[in-house]
């Protein structure tokens, strides 16, 4: 029995033991007293429920997370072979015994008798372990039925309880995000700490080099210097900014036109649309720009070399542009991250209140003076945050980059050459088999640690634009 059904038959638990608390409720209240309960009998239910499935669903939760590393370690102490091996060996081979184990004890290794010995304790394990988890979990929630229905009575304060409840779980969840978030910081900046012990800082913010490939050895990080990542957060920075210069102009005027000037019937069919785009894969993105915004750019820069060459015009004489490139790119991420601006920006500006458009109007502005003088302000701060997520979508953005923009770390200001980004070279670098302590592989949870410091100060810097306009409008 798998963790999905017995999770199925818990919910199903739950729902009738909701139905049973409920009637028992409505049972008093229909009885020739007419006893007054203190809640409504929807709560008694909901108490049943939560009483049923709660505890049971700690328990299955906590089981089915510490059930994989007991076993192993049960089936490692039982073995000198296991227990004389490393963590990575210790691994691989456990790997290979569970693999055995879900093929039913493939012919691969049936002449080994270790695999065979283990594949088997291993299944006993198992066996033993799910009996266990599946009696304890289904005495628990029998259990918190009978607690729920022995416990609630018309004075029971079923309501109180229920909201409780509900107010830890928010709480749970608020600390999961939270705990998460610090997780993931915590990673990248132990992993980032072990880098920076043999790269400086300086030379991994200003270096202009970056070669990761070449600078597997000791001998060869300190002497060629391949981890200088200036240009991969100047090529995000280059494809952002074109990004931005493509999307927020059009998204900024589109959200305007259908909040502020076009028609109904116009808005409701122009609208979803256009937040259609918002929906398609970044991958179709990525092949638009490789197949067909690259070439176009490609070809467009031979037309114009050519045209230099026939009029002898410098500015275009000897113009190259390759299918990759930062402006293909940046022009696709654009197209990506505009319906994002146009929907957040519409919402912010249709909640702008109607009495300040027709308090500007009373006072003889006209439509557009009303627009950008009174509900444009009072929209700023929202318009600032659309932004922002635009540009945060823009800077973690890999497969456009990937496909139309090259892995070339190319530190250059001209938008018609390949360059690549921060997220691109992250992926290169964890492509494949590679080892978790090598240098190589460290040094992309540096690069993620500098673009979190550079989210972080995109952040800050938007709530003090958000805060200094929203105090001078109020």
């Amino acid at each position: 029995m798998s963790n999905l059904e017995i999770l199925l038959i818990l919910i199903i638990a739950a729902v009738i033991a909701y139905y049973a608390t409920k009637r028992q409720a409505q049972s008093w209240q229909a009885s020739r007293d007419k006893t007054k309960l203190d809640s409504l009998p929807n709560y008694y239910g909901y108490f049943g429920a939560i009483c049923t499935l709660l505890p049971a669903l700690i328990v299955l939760s906590f089981w089915s997370f510490i059930e994989g590393n007991i076993i192993s370690a049960l089936v490692v102490s039982k073995f000198e072979r296991l227990s004389a091996s490393n963590a990575s060996d210790l691994s691989l081979v456990m790997n290979e015994i569970k693999i055995i184990v879900e093929s039913g004890l493939s012919e691969k290794n049936s002449n080994d008798l270790f695999y065979e010995k283990a594949a088997v304790l291993i299944e006993r394990y198992s066996s033993v372990s799910l009996f266990l988890k599946v009696a304890s979990v289904f005495a628990l929630s029998i259990l918190g039925f009978m607690y729920a229905y022995l416990k609630i009575t018309p004075r029971f304060k079923a309501r109180k309880k229920v909201e409780k409840t509900a107010v830890y779980f928010l709480l749970l969840s608020a600390l999961v995000a939270i705990l998460t978030t610090a997780g993931i910081i915590f990673s990248v900046l132990f992993e980032s700490i072990a880098f920076f012990s043999q790269i400086s800082i300086f030379d991994f913010v200003f270096g202009t080099h970056w070669s990761p490939q070449i600078a597997i050895r000791e001998d060869q990080v300190s002497s060629t210097g391949g981890f200088g990542a200036f240009p991969l957060f100047w090529g995000t920075i280059l494809i952002s900014i074109i990004a931005m210069i493509v999307a927020a102009p059009l998204g900024l005027i589109s959200a305007i036109y259908l909040a502020e000037y076009a028609q109904p019937k116009i808005r409701n069919v122009v609208k979803p649309i256009l937040e259609i785009l918002a929906g398609v894969p970044t991958v179709v993105y990525g092949f638009f720009a490789a197949l067909t915004v690259g070439p176009m750019m490609s070809g467009l820069g031979d037309r114009l070399n050519e045209f230099g060459m026939s009029f002898e015009i410098e500015l275009f004489a000897g113009l190259v542009v390759s299918s990759e490139s930062a402006l293909a790119a940046g022009l696709v991420m654009g197209m990506m991250i505009m319906p994002f601006i146009l929907s957040l920006s519409d919402d912010v500006i249709s909640a702008v209140p109607d009495s300040l458009r027709d308090g500007s109007i009373a006072m003889g502005s006209t439509k557009s003076e009303t627009v950008w003088k009174v509900v444009f302000p009072a929209a700023l701060p929202g318009i600032v945050g659309g932004f922002l997520l635009a540009i945060s979508r823009a800077i973690g953005e890999t497969m456009i980059v990937l496909m139309a923009a090259g892995v070339a770390a190319n530190l250059t200001a001209n938008p018609l050459n390949s360059v690549t980004t921060v997220t691109t070279q992250i992926v290169v670098l964890l492509t494949g088999d590679q080892e978790f302590d090598s240098i190589k592989t460290l040094s992309a949870f540096a690069l993620a640690l500098g673009l979190f410091v550079t989210t972080l100060i995109l952040n800050i810097l938007a709530l003090q634009i958000v805060r200094r306009y929203r105090e001078q409008y109020e």
